[in-house]
């Protein structure tokens, strides 16, 4: 593990949007890790992103990125259709990666990217900000210990009033809609409190476009059912219709008890009249009732995923969520929408030389 007598691992950050906001909020918290780069296509917000945090140099072009000596490891915060491309390039320069959910847009775009991280010899971190929350892991870890007895169910929640950046809303270039977006989540925090050898063996679900038809043609609500060999069921709701801010909740049913967990809940709550800069992700309104949560990147799981791949890096040792566990939940999304044509239970269609 990294420690103050290691030179830090050098990151350079792909993307200057909102998540990657959230990427420095973490890695600020990460004494092994130092931000030496930031790329953007706009030389404008890439210049911007890095006085705002203090990143030595900005690029333009990913590869120039890539190239750059300094850098060790890119985490990847670009839209959906970009991360193919993005991690082919990281990984021709031989750099380690980290990127963000979902990992790609079908199960197929994400077999290429295991192809391409396998054949490079590169670390590959899937960041799954769900599965590092630090609730989460503890109920993961009171699973561990017998607390419920046997997971039968996980019901999960996820929703919000909608996306913050175009790119969401274009059913094309994101590869889906609400349940992409969010129950790329909620299948892999079942995936974790299941236990990954239980796997996932076929999906029904149900999507419509409720609220939004005026900016997308994707699902802005979904149901989706994952069967589980063991015969547990986990159960997604997603939307993008759900005004008052961010709403992220698991309950796991097990033989002998359930756990609950609530990234949402809040330990202060109250209305103003006189707007601050900002309250939480996906706030509706600045004024009124409102419900800031502190530390934002550290409940979310951001810095406890970050100082995970970035130990990982240092110490040579594979992460516990890496892009194969990215590419299962791809192939599982994949079935939940051809479940939404068909109307019918769909097989989760895994190849076990991607899964490895």
């Amino acid at each position: 593990m990294t420690d103050q007598h290691t030179r830090p691992v050098q990151v350079g950050l792909i993307g200057s949007g909102f998540v990657s906001e959230f990427y420095m909020a973490g890695l600020n918290e990460v004494p092994g890790a130092r931000a030496v780069a930031n790329y953007s296509r706009s030389a404008e917000r890439a210049a911007a992103f890095g006085a705002r945090h203090g990143i030595p140099s900005q690029y333009t072009e990913i590869a120039d990125l890539c190239a750059d000596p300094e850098v060790q490891l890119v985490v990847i915060g670009l839209p959906n259709h970009l991360h193919l491309e993005a991690i082919r390039i990281a990984a021709q320069a031989g750099k380690a990666i980290v990127c963000t959910k979902p990992l790609a847009r079908t199960g197929d775009e994400a077999a290429e990217i295991m192809r391409i991280v396998r054949e490079a010899g590169v670390m590959h971190g899937y960041a799954e900000t769900e599965v590092f929350a630090p609730n989460v892991v503890r109920a993961r870890e009171m699973i561990e210990a017998g607390a419920i007895g046997k997971v039968l169910t996980v019901r999960a929640r996820e929703a919000h009033s909608g996306p913050h950046a175009p790119h969401f809303w274009d059913a094309d270039l994101a590869g889906g809609g609400a349940l992409l977006d969010m129950g790329c989540h909620t299948i892999e925090a079942a995936r974790y409190f299941f236990g990954k050898d239980d796997v996932p063996t076929e999906a029904f679900a149900w999507g419509a476009t409720m609220s939004h038809a005026d900016k997308t043609t994707a699902e802005d609500n979904a149901i989706a059912l994952v069967k589980f060999a063991s015969g547990g069921m986990s159960i997604t709701e997603a939307s993008w219709s759900a005004k008052g801010g961010m709403e992220l909740r698991n309950e796991v049913m097990g033989t002998d008890g359930r756990l609950i967990t609530d990234s949402s809940s809040v330990p202060v709550w109250g209305f103003i009249s006189n707007p601050v800069d900002y309250i939480v992700e996906k706030a509706d309104s600045e004024t009124g009732w409102v419900y800031p949560l502190p530390e934002e990147a550290y409940n979310y799981g951001y810095t406890h995923e970050l100082r995970h791949f970035v130990d990982c890096f240092a110490s040579g040792q594979t992460p516990r969520e890496t892009f194969a566990d990215g590419y299962v939940v791809n192939c599982a999304l994949d079935a939940c929408y051809r479940s939404m044509k068909s109307g019918i239970w769909e097989p989760i269609e895994l190849d076990p030389s991607v899964t490895g």
